[in-house]
């Protein structure tokens, strides 16, 4: 891992008052702590900041602080980087003190490789459930990412944490069993035909009621034989 030098100024005072005026100028507040020393509360240059990210500083960049008018230099982490929510400008940044010959745990993330075979020719989805996990070694070991190699994996198949190819100097600390990647079966929409068949109620007649009896021929003959009969007598 690259170590980045950044200039910092030891801050005389504290408040919101005066932090404000530090952002006006270009200055975004920060402190230093850790490592069993006491916090001092230090500015950082906002150019300076964005010209280290641009080249190349993750999220686990390591940082010479060198504090201006003095030999003095400490070598640290972002620990904290808080923005506005709406301008996202930055606000305030918390670093903390590493030992370069210590031991630190960190999370760092996952970078997927190639194409899986199941997704490639067997028409699956490729699911990326874990996309960091935490690692141990000394900072200047500390690797940007850990690098995994999906092209083999068929429908079915997962690439779990003990999988992961290991990497000089760092030690995986984090659940063996737990799944990295998995290819699975794409989820089949049931057919629009068939799913309103499913959905829609069964539709039956409606018995109409109506208020008078409409007779069929079969039951006007005998009422029209009963009628003659009638007739015949009365003659």
């Amino acid at each position: 891992m690259k170590t980045i030098e950044l200039n910092v100024e030891k801050r005389a005072s504290q408040g919101k008052g005066q932090a404000r005026r530090m952002r006006a100028q270009g200055q975004i507040p920060a402190v230093v702590y850790g490592a069993g020393k006491p916090t001092v509360p230090i500015s950082v240059d906002h150019k300076a900041l964005s010209q280290a990210f641009r080249g190349g500083a993750g999220d686990n960049a390591i940082f010479l602080l060198k504090l201006g008018g003095s030999e003095q230099s400490r070598h640290a982490m972002i620990k904290e980087f808080q923005r506005d929510p709406v301008s996202r400008k930055p606000l305030h940044i918390d670093f903390v003190r590493v030992m370069m010959d210590t031991k630190i745990r960190l999370k760092v993330g996952i970078e997927v490789r190639g194409i899986a075979k199941g997704v490639k020719t067997e028409g699956g989805i490729l699911d990326f459930v874990t996309r960091e996990v935490e690692i141990e070694c000394l900072p200047g070991n500390i690797p940007p990412h850990l690098p995994i190699d999906v092209d083999e994996l068929s429908i079915g198949d997962a690439l779990r944490v003990s999988q992961i190819p290991p990497v000089d100097g760092v030690e995986i600390v984090d659940d063996p069993d737990k799944v990295v990647v998995h290819v699975t079966h794409p989820t089949r929409e049931a057919e629009p035909a068939a799913a309103a068949a499913e959905a829609a109620p069964e539709i039956t007649e409606p018995e109409v009621l109506k208020k008078g009896k409409v007779a069929t021929a079969e039951e006007e003959a005998p009422e029209k034989e009963k009628e003659k009969e009638k007739e015949k007598k009365e003659k």
